[in-house]
């Protein structure tokens, strides 16, 4: 496991959501948005994925994932490699849970204020239709790129 650097937890909390990916059956990636949940910078990435879809099929075959976000205005970006595991409902600390419905409601929070100072955005609240979480993704981080260009840093 590699030890993420404050500033890139710092910069993974601050996003919305991120890029996860994963490699389906005929071996082409698979793209993927998820919210990250919590960061610990000893090198693991948890992440609740609330759909059980293509995403959670793909690692349960072949648990090697990146994450990439990036901020477009300033110019950043970070692309983080490793190998997943799954963890169940069952095997999820209230921690995480409390985690997730935070963010959650920090979400609701910061659409509501975007939508009364009317900037264009999603008319509704979607984030208060999210189902509940029923496993957690855990990426132990392998390598880190950033994507910032060299000439740039």
């Amino acid at each position: 496991m590699k030890r993420i650097p404050d500033n890139i937890v710092n910069f993974l909390q601050e996003q919305g959501c991120v890029i996860v990916s994963s490699i389906d059956k005929n071996g082409f990636p698979h793209n993927a948005c998820k919210g990250i949940v919590q960061i610990k910078r000893s090198g693991e990435i948890f992440l609740f994925d609330l759909y059980k879809g293509k995403t959670y099929e793909n690692l349960q075959k072949n648990p090697c994932m990146s994450i990439t976000a990036v901020n477009e205005h300033k110019f950043v970006g970070y692309s983080l490699k490793g190998k997943a595991r799954i963890l169940t409902h069952d095997e999820l600390k209230t921690e995480l849970i409390k985690a997730w419905e935070d963010r959650i409601t920090s979400r609701l929070t910061q659409r509501m204020l975007k939508n009364i100072r009317e900037e264009k955005g999603h008319p509704g609240h979607p984030e208060a239709l999210l189902p509940q979480p029923e496993y957690i993704i855990v990426m132990e981080v392998e390598d880190l790129i950033d994507l910032t260009p060299h000439h740039l840093k």
